[in-house]
């Protein structure tokens, strides 16, 4: 651009326009009546300062968007004492005034709505001599021609300082997205450290889990300082105790001879990560008897509990629903294989029947109830599989109810609860001659228990 030169000023850019021009103001002199200034061949040359004023303008550029734009005015010869007055007018708009000090200060009564708040001077301006404007969040539709007049005596003589061009290019949006992508990383992250630490914080945790899974873990975390000689203890809703970990710096301080029967070779803590203070537990073959509230205490060496959380733990039993007619009907049950000689393993139906009976490596068909008899069967090689699923032959509607798989040794005791559903669907063809078809079908979805049902191991 021919006759354009630049100067800094704060982040925007400052220019001036005029034929052969290339700088701004260079120095004025003390009676004001000339400026001189350095021509694009290196020379100078002076000019009075009104025949400056259309031969000399100031640009400044921003972009929108920005907190604000200064328009800079400078006054360096003495400041009149009868009633200056600083005006910054754009004369491309009805109502002309932008900013207006007086030596009481800001009179903004004629002001321009589209500037209100939008508008500051130094509070001594008039001291100074810097006029300077500051215009807040500039918008594309504050480009324009502004300029800076100084005012004073009695019959209001002005003389024009500054004419300000004031460019506002639009907002980038290339910018924008990269701005909104990055915060939408930023608060993907954040949300994903959220859930990530989210055990640390939370008093109460609910976990819920299919029955029939190999093990679950009860979180029990904390960002508090362990000392070494620490207790960590859980227990269920009925106060007995689930796991013992006696001194967190120690290895195999596990202590099951302090565990509740039901819970023993079923749980287990990873001591790696005690020392980050994740106190977490693992239960292995979760039934559905295992849904309750457990409680995780960690204690000093003096007795002084340091933290406490609970964990709700839901079990899901899943139903096994088939239709009345199928040949036979599978009731899951399975465990870890090898299992000992020794091992009893009982099937029982509705109002405790008996079901199947497996002991001393065989099935014991004679304590059966006769609703079962020759109805039964279970795998072959079970002991060593740890497969005891029961099939059960011709099932009618009279055998839906709750079955439970029970296993005792002398050194397991393990149950499992299947809820069987049976029914019947009689589709009738279009010939009169044929009689119904009974559809048969085999599914299973799952309920969550609402109280832990009491089975007997006899």
């Amino acid at each position: 651009m021919e006759g354009l030169s630049r100067a800094p000023l704060a982040d925007h850019t400052l220019m001036t326009r005029g034929a052969g021009l290339t700088g701004i103001m260079a120095e004025r002199n003390q009676d004001q009546q000339t400026i001189n200034l350095e021509t694009s061949d290196g020379g100078q040359r002076s000019e009075a300062p009104n025949e400056l004023q259309h031969a000399l303008a100031l640009v400044v550029e921003v972009n929108e968007g920005e907190d604000y734009v200064l328009l800079p005015c400078q006054y360096s010869s003495i400041i009149p004492e009868t009633n200056p007055t600083v005006t910054w007018t754009r004369n491309d708009l009805d109502l002309k005034s932008i900013h207006l000090r007086r030596e009481g200060g800001d009179d903004l009564t004629g002001q321009n709505q589209r500037y209100s708040r939008r508008t500051s001077m130094r509070s001594d301006a008039l001291d100074t001599g810097d006029f300077s404007l500051t215009l807040r969040k500039p918008e594309v539709y504050d480009s324009g021609n502004y300029t800076c007049t100084l005012s004073y005596g009695s019959h209001g003589v002005e003389r024009r300082l500054t004419d300000i061009e004031l460019e506002v290019k639009e907002r980038s949006w290339a910018k924008v997205l990269v701005v909104l992508l990055v915060l939408l990383v930023l608060l993907v992250v954040s949300g994903g450290l959220l859930y990530y630490f989210r055990q640390y914080f939370m008093p109460v945790y609910e976990v819920k889990v299919d029955s029939g899974v190999k093990s679950v873990q009860l979180p029990c975390k904390a960002i508090v300082h362990i000392p070494k000689d620490a207790k960590v203890e859980w227990k269920d809703m009925k106060v007995r105790l689930v796991h013992v970990y006696e001194n967190i710096n120690v290895d195999q301080s596990d202590q099951p001879e302090e565990q509740h029967q039901f819970y023993k070779g079923r749980t287990e803590m990873k001591r790696k990560l005690l020392k980050f203070g994740d106190f977490s537990l693992t239960l292995k073959d979760p039934k559905g008897r295992d849904t309750k509230t457990y409680t995780c205490t960690v204690y000093s060496k003096e007795g002084n509990i340091l933290i406490e959380k609970k964990v709700l733990l839901q079990v899901k039993v899943c139903q096994v629903e088939v239709e009345e007619g199928v040949e036979s009907v599978q009731l899951p049950c399975k465990t870890t294989g090898n299992l000992p000689k020794d091992v009893v393993v009982v099937w029982r139906g509705s109002e405790d029947r008996k079901v199947h009976v497996y002991e001393n490596g065989s099935d014991q068909l004679e304590e059966q109830d006769q609703d079962y008899r020759g109805r039964t069967e279970m795998n072959e090689d079970l002991l060593r599989t740890g497969d005891l699923s029961l099939t059960l032959k011709q099932p009618t509607e009279r055998d839906s109810g709750v079955y439970k798989c029970m296993v005792n040794s002398s050194s397991i005791i393990q149950y499992k609860i299947i809820p069987l559903k049976v029914k019947g669907i009689c589709l009738s063809l279009e010939s009169t001659l044929t009689p119904p078809v009974c559809v048969t079908a085999l599914h299973s979805h799952c309920w969550e228990p609402e109280q832990e049902p009491e089975i007997s191991l006899k």
